[in-house]
């Protein structure tokens, strides 16, 4: 079963999501659904007794949702009740809430814009922009974030090629890329950046998303001519494609003579106000 694991804001509220690509459904968290619908201040609770009930009553909801290992605000992954869209409306009927309406209208937009995206995928990048924006990123950054994405699939793509595993194997050849140009494993760079659970790459100033860019770029580049055949090719490869843009940072520390790493993370960079600073 392939999925796709995102997140999807509902009034700036996030709910944790995967898509299922062999039975064409989304599969939202249950407990971050009834946090939005109740407010309540302990959802998972609240699902408990209201599985209970249900179950009582008869209802198919409470003994067919499925469980699927969703991120926690820890970072780690749990088993999470799940619902698909049909399932969800049962249980919005269930809970007397304002939101309901306008939570039914928000489960048709998201799954229409599934549709969508799978039509066209620039749509994705599209609303991927919208979210940027509202978080008050500049556009300037955004556009070197949506490319950013762009060259890590092309580079996980050629991963998938070569035999490389998702999860353990891909952390690994990824530390390998940014110890190579940054001088630091990941979480070190993390730790840099006071960052726990945050995207790394959403914290970057522009200059550092490209020379990741340019470290993940050059790594694919490299993968596609010399075609590697074990996981060992593989990470002396990337550490290649990255030593490359770490020698283009150490010049252009050099010239500038200050570091391009930067400590700041996306709060202290002010968002939008002081990343056109950095730009001018």
């Amino acid at each position: 079963m392939t999925k796709d694991t995102a997140i999807k804001l509902f009034q700036d509220q996030r709910v944790r999501v995967e898509w299922d690509g062999e039975q064409e459904k989304w599969f939202f968290s249950i407990v971050d659904i009834i946090r939005i619908l109740t407010a309540s201040p302990n959802p998972r609770k609240y699902w408990s007794v209201l599985k209970t009930r249900l179950k009582k009553e008869g209802s198919e909801l409470a003994t067919n949702c499925s469980q699927l290992k969703m991120r926690s605000a820890d970072g780690k992954y749990y088993k999470t009740d799940v619902a698909d869209t049909e399932q969800l409306l049962r249980l919005i009927q269930s809970i007397p809430s304002p939101n309901a309406e306008p939570f039914k209208v928000w489960l048709a937009k998201v799954g229409y814009e599934r549709i969508e995206e799978t039509e066209d995928p620039e749509k994705a990048f599209d609303r991927a922009m919208e979210t940027y924006l509202k978080k008050g990123y500049s556009a300037n950054w955004i556009n070197q974030r949506l490319k950013s994405i762009e060259v890590r699939k092309e580079l996980t793509d050629e991963w998938d090629i070569r035999g490389v595993k998702k999860g353990m194997e891909y952390a690994i050849l990824t530390d390998e890329i940014t110890q190579a140009w940054a001088g630091l494993t990941t979480k070190e760079y993390k730790e840099l950046k006071d960052l726990k659970k945050e995207n790394l790459r959403d914290n970057m100033t522009n200059l550092e998303l490209v020379l990741n860019m340019l470290a993940e770029a050059t790594t694919t580049e490299i993968s596609k001519e010399k075609k590697p055949n074990s996981f060992l090719e593989n990470k002396e490869i990337a550490n290649q494609g990255g030593t490359i843009a770490g020698n283009t940072r150490k010049e252009i520390e050099e010239k500038t003579g200050k570091p391009v790493i930067s400590p700041l993370n996306a709060k202290e960079l002010g968002l939008k106000s002081e990343n056109e600073k950095l730009d001018e």
